[in-house]
């Protein structure tokens, strides 16, 4: 496990602030602790491991370590916690702009969208007028690099707004349209899927209680998650309501 060795400071974005940490492989990382919310944790784990099962081009992500030492330097580091904590490491290139989506290769663009409608994310959104699309884009590459699952599996996931605002709503033309297409997607989310119980099986200890001393169970239902994963057995993954 890599251990976090200095913290850097606090991003600006996103609603649980993640704060900006050394790992002792010299890397930076965005690290979201327990005052993230230990749901946002394990969002963040389950998804990403299903993201990396898919093949999609997700951000490199680790369980780290913080230690008690280092959170004691300042009462603005209590929202870290000590402890396991989630750490995805930080991106050097551009943040995915309106202009840029149409770059974007069309499968690359579907993969994403039929992703976030699988594991209800609503947290892509990008219009003309703006919006947060938690994506990085390398034009000269055409690499794109996904972030921040911590609100998926939405109990009050808007099918509307997901189909309205989506970065990538346009090619949701060519998903729902093509009973081939929405298949292969079904199949490898099912393939996906046999893995769940090798994903939750890696999640701290730590992150099912919501205080250190673990006597307060957290305020996450990983049967309510596979539920919704477990849609992709049947034809209802596609249902708009």
């Amino acid at each position: 496990m890599i251990q976090i060795v200095e913290i850097l400071g606090r991003s600006e974005q996103g609603i649980t602030r993640p704060f900006i940490c050394r790992g002792d492989d010299d890397n930076t990382y965005f690290v979201k602790g327990v005052g993230a919310g230990r749901r946002s944790q394990v969002c963040e784990w389950v998804a990403g491991n299903l993201a990396l099962e898919l093949g999609l081009p997700i951000a490199p992500f680790e369980i780290v370590d913080v230690p008690e030492e280092l959170v004691a330097v300042s009462p603005d580091y209590r929202e870290l916690g000590a402890g396991p904590a989630f750490g995805s490491l930080k991106q050097t290139i551009m943040e995915l702009n309106y202009a840029m989506v149409d770059e974007v290769p069309v499968e690359l663009r579907q993969a994403v969208l039929a992703f976030d409608w699988w594991i209800r994310n609503n947290d892509r959104m990008l219009t003309e007028s703006g919006g947060n699309p938690n994506l990085f884009w390398e034009p000269e590459e055409e690499r794109l690099v996904i972030i921040d699952h911590n609100q998926a599996f939405d109990p009050e996931f808007s099918f509307e707004d997901f189909l309205d605002y989506h970065v990538f709503r346009c090619a949701g033309h060519g998903l729902f349209e093509d009973a081939l297409r929405r298949e292969e997607y079904r199949e490898s989310f099912c393939r996906a899927l046999k893995k769940w119980h090798d994903i939750c099986k890696k999640i701290p200890e730590e992150w099912h209680y919501q205080d250190p001393e673990m006597t307060v169970e957290a305020d996450f239902d990983l049967d309510a998650m596979f539920a919704t994963l477990n849609r992709c057995a049947t034809d209802a993954l596609w249902d708009h309501s």
